[in-house]
């Protein structure tokens, strides 16, 4: 066991900023996506999924858990082609499949392509993993363009709307989705107006689309992580905010992409059966 306190990286870190949408590689401290860590039992053998914004921080962390615990995975990803690669070395390395399908999420066009490929690669789709999300950090409402207000959400809630009404049809019962939410759905920064509320709709599209489709025998859930070390963090934040990035929270830090997999692997494995609509916190304490 290990004081969660002292686990990985307390701040301040090293100032630094990087462009949209920021690569794995600058982030100093490093991310950990349980690389060197994760250790699978077979809880998802055979399985398949896709994972969305899963070159890096959260969505690799995933990929390369549901890889050890057996399942082959479709990496979703916009245009980071080198990270996405190094996410799939990591997913090959433990004899499973992975398949890397750039786009962009935003058009449901190509969300529906995603879902074909799972079923031209795999031949089936057990698992959706709505992960991928855009955030711009903005003072003033006056700052936040209709474009930025219409990317955030077509970026984080539409296209979880499309992926699981492509998805949904052609699932077996058995089969689960999961969304990533945020602390920002009950406890929203002011600053990333857009995010959050997109975070909020994405709880209440959660709980409302578990209970639509649990009769088909489909779960839905949601992870809700706080503050976690993603190129996301530099590449949309004050140098000055990263410096003391989960800082905030009860246990002093901010998250690892390596301590959130474990609750994706969770909700999609049988251990679960019994949970739908569910949300689970990730937040280092902070009251969800």
């Amino acid at each position: 066991m290990q004081d969660p306190r002292s686990k990985y990286p307390q701040p301040p870190y090293p100032k630094q900023q990087q462009d949209m949408p920021g690569t794995t590689e600058k982030m100093s401290p490093p991310s950990d996506h349980g690389e060197q860590s994760y250790q699978g039992s077979g809880k998802l053998e055979g399985c398949a999924a896709i994972i969305t914004g899963a070159d890096s921080g959260i969505g690799r962390a995933v990929a390369i858990a549901f890889a050890r615990e057996g399942a082959d995975v479709l990496i979703s990803y916009f245009d980071e082609h080198e990270d996405a690669k190094e996410t799939a070395n990591w997913v090959t390395k433990t004899g499973r499949k992975a398949v890397l399908a750039p786009g962009d999420i935003k058009d449901e066009a190509f969300c529906k392509s995603l879902v074909e490929k799972a079923f031209q690669e795999f031949g089936r789709l057990d698992i959706l993993v709505n992960n991928a999300a855009h955030q711009a950090s903005l003072a003033k409402i006056e700052d936040i363009s209709a474009e930025e207000w219409d990317t955030t959400f077509r970026t984080n809630i539409y296209a979880q709307f499309y992926l699981a009404k492509a998805a949904i049809p052609r699932m077996k019962p058995g089969s689960s989705i999961i969304n990533t939410t945020s602390i920002n759905a009950a406890n929203p920064s002011p600053k990333l107006l857009a995010y959050a509320t997109t975070k909020g709709a994405i709880a209440n599209f959660t709980e409302g689309l578990a209970q639509l489709i649990a009769e088909r025998g489909i779960r839905v859930n949601a992870v809700a992580p706080g503050p976690v070390w993603t190129p996301l963090i530099p590449s949309t934040m004050s140098a000055e905010h990263v410096e003391n990035f989960g800082k905030n929270t009860p246990l002093g830090r901010a998250g690892q992409p390596a301590e959130m997999a474990g609750a994706f692997v969770f909700l999609a494995s049988e251990e679960a059966s019994y949970i739908t609509g569910a949300i689970i916190p990730a937040t280092g304490g902070r009251p969800m």
